[in-house]
């Protein structure tokens, strides 16, 4: 067992023990991954592994496109050994995030599997964790692409009755990426996972700020280990899109810290602010037209722009509480909420049932928040300093590698945009940038010099 206070430079494998480590902020942090194996080869180990664990049945989740560069192969790995797959695979091109697709592989789910094995990133990882836990199962995941950070975390991002949720589930014991499997993945899935990354800057420094005016739980640690992997993962950039194996690793091993970080905390909180809400209200708008979003890294990745230049005018403020007092006075959710409604059809009731239950828009709560934010904008101000890059820094290292910075490269206009920007304040009662800005009673003001 690790009872050092300070683990943000430990390895990986460091952070495996059952037990976990004490740390400094009180708590004991602990992962219930056990292996991860990324390597050239890494799926040959897969049978010897799952074999470990008493494996006998295990249930593959695929879709064509990872059954196609993992699946197939993987379970051909485990009947060789004697091991005795049940293998699903999605009949439909795109495969979301919903009740429906998770309804799939419940049906097609064999009672008598004993193991539940997901093959690919996003959408069939955060299915694999909700069909695993509700089989009461352990969970294997085989890496398709260096996508998403979502790979050794505990939770889904799914889509339910409209609205997009984080919903608990069931941490995988096992990750394997194949490092030959993961190179060859197709670009824009590079790029969706280093936007997925660049979004650390902009969920630090939310929860940073949160803490401050809220009191919200916050942890230096898991704040420094995310640190960690998005420095890690900006400085293989290049070797990553040149698909060299290294950089690949050095990507992943970036990807899989910053998951586990979100297990260490109990919440997304550490990999996930403002920019991954302004993803969540395009996938909402997407849904209710009936049309496909595009990759969630890619989103996000935009959505940090959009935070980053946000904040960028932030730092110019000066809090004048008569203006914030008066223009919270001035809100009327009503005519609000017609706006949401408007947007989003049907997906807005679930944020609109959600502010029937959290008041975030009370006048008492906003008034004492705004006297926090009166007395600690230095320290607010300095969070934003040691936490941010430039807007345009970010944006001259994505458009180094062709990645999209603005909503108008991936079909979205510029109200839609400015949309999404307002309401990621009310998809969840959690204090991100643009909370901030209502609370200081300038929301409007800075979603109107945004370059969209």
């Amino acid at each position: 067992m690790i009872e050092e206070k300070r683990f943000s430079s430990f390895s990986i494998s460091e952070m495996l023990g059952e037990e976990g480590f004490a740390c400094s902020c009180g708590r004991r942090h602990a992962t219930k991954v056990r292996a991860i194996a990324a390597e050239g080869g890494a799926l040959e180990l897969l049978p010897a592994l799952l074999r470990e664990r008493g494996a006998a049945r295990p249930f593959i989740l695929e879709d064509a496109n990872t059954g196609a560069a993992a699946g197939g192969r993987a379970a051909a790995l485990l009947e060789r050994a004697g091991i005795r797959p049940v293998r699903f695979t999605y009949p439909q091109a795109l495969v979301e995030p919903d009740e429906a697709s998770v309804g799939q592989a419940v049906l097609a789910f064999d009672r008598r599997c004993d193991y539940v094995v997901a093959v690919g990133t996003g959408t069939l990882n955060d299915i694999g964790k909700i069909l695993a836990r509700t089989a009461g199962l352990p969970l294997a995941i085989v890496a398709t692409a260096p996508s998403m950070d979502g790979f050794a975390s505990a939770t889904s991002s799914m889509i339910s009755n409209g609205l997009k949720v984080t919903i608990d589930s069931a941490c995988p014991e096992l990750v394997l990426a194949d490092l030959d499997i993961l190179s060859a993945a197709p670009e824009r899935m590079l790029k969706a996972g280093l936007g997925d990354m660049l979004a650390k800057y902009v969920s630090i420094c939310d929860w940073r700020i949160a803490h401050i005016v809220t009191g919200e739980y916050y942890c230096e640690e898991i704040a420094a280990l995310v640190r960690r992997s998005l420095a890690k993962c900006v400085g293989a950039a290049e070797g990553l899109f040149r698909r060299e194996p290294e950089a690949v690793a050095a990507v992943l091993e970036g990807l899989v810290l910053s998951g586990m970080a979100m297990g260490f905390a109990g919440v997304s909180r550490p990999a996930s602010g403002v920019e991954h809400y302004i993803s969540h209200i395009w996938d909402m708008r997407s849904l209710e037209r009936g049309a496909a979003g595009d990759l969630h890294g890619i989103q996000v990745g935009i959505g940090t722009i959009m935070a980053l230049r946000a904040y960028d005018l932030l730092r110019k403020v000066s809090p004048d509480r008569d203006r914030a007092l008066a223009a919270a006075a001035d809100f009327r959710y009503g005519d609000w909420e017609r706006v949401l409604r408007g947007n989003l059809g049907a997906s807005a009731e679930g944020l609109v049932r959600n502010e029937a239950r959290e008041g975030k828009y009370g006048l008492a709560g906003h008034a004492a928040r705004l006297e926090r934010i009166i007395a600690r904008w230095p320290e607010i101000l300095a969070v934003i300093d040691e936490e941010l890059p430039p807007a345009g820094e970010v944006e001259r290292l994505m458009r180094s590698f062709g990645m999209p910075v603005s909503p108008a490269e991936i079909g979205i206009g510029e109200d839609e945009a400015r949309f999404a920007f307002l309401a990621s304040k009310d998809i969840r009662d959690k204090y991100v940038a643009t909370r901030l800005l209502w609370d200081l009673g300038i929301l409007e003001d800075v979603a109107g010099k945004l370059a969209f």
